[in-house]
């Protein structure tokens, strides 16, 4: 915990970002009937009966202190898809970063073993030489800031049915532009020392 607390208390540098990385899922549920239209007086409202279409997996990259996200929308969230994700972002976004400071927590996936099963060794190498790796604890994946970002993404862009993939592509696309527009950040307050007080039950204790 004292790890990702002490990352989280450097300043911005763009040649070592510190990026928040989590992952998620959407259940994709069409309609058996039109849903009627919102009216003065009368919200929207849809059939009790739907149609199950599957289920879209989410990755998201969060960089607390620039205020900048992306996601990206896949079909499964094996190793593949996270290795393949962390490349997009190594390669892209932060292409002209020394390093990229992952947070995540310890979902087996999460490590660089991944990047072994996803791509030859001298490419996987390369990818894993740009990282520098922070888990969060067993039992605390709230302090990866990247689920800031999904509560948000739930509440104000998938709290409603999503039939196809494509839609939801589609709405995420609308919904990151906008909160990158707005530079969204977080302000992050909870320290170690806040830890210690707080939490000091959690820490080991040596009996006299």
């Amino acid at each position: 915990m004292e790890d990702v607390l002490e990352v989280y208390k450097r300043p911005y540098d763009p040649a070592r970002p510190v990026v928040c990385l989590d992952e998620t899922f959407k259940q994709l549920i069409g309609e058996t009937r039109q849903p009627l239209p919102p009216q003065p007086g009368s919200v929207e409202r849809f059939d009790h009966v739907y149609t199950r279409n599957g289920v879209a997996s989410l990755f998201v990259a969060f960089e607390p202190l620039r205020g900048w996200r992306t996601l990206a929308v896949t079909d499964r969230r094996r190793r593949v898809e996270w290795a393949e994700f962390v490349r997009f972002l190594v390669d892209g976004e932060y292409r002209d970063a020394t390093k990229v400071v992952l947070v995540m927590d310890q979902l087996n996936t999460h490590t660089a073993a991944s990047l072994y099963e996803a791509f030859p060794p001298a490419e996987a190498k390369r990818i894993a030489d740009r990282l520098e790796i922070h888990h969060t604890p067993k039992h605390g994946s709230w302090l990866n800031m990247a689920e800031i970002e999904l509560s948000a993404l739930a509440r104000q862009c998938l709290a409603r049915r999503i039939a196809r993939q494509e839609a939801l592509q589609e709405k995420i696309t609308r919904w990151v532009a906008e909160r990158n527009r707005r530079c969204c950040k977080v302000d992050w307050q909870f320290t170690t020392a806040d830890a210690r007080i707080k939490l000091r039950k959690l820490y080991p204790s040596i009996d006299s």
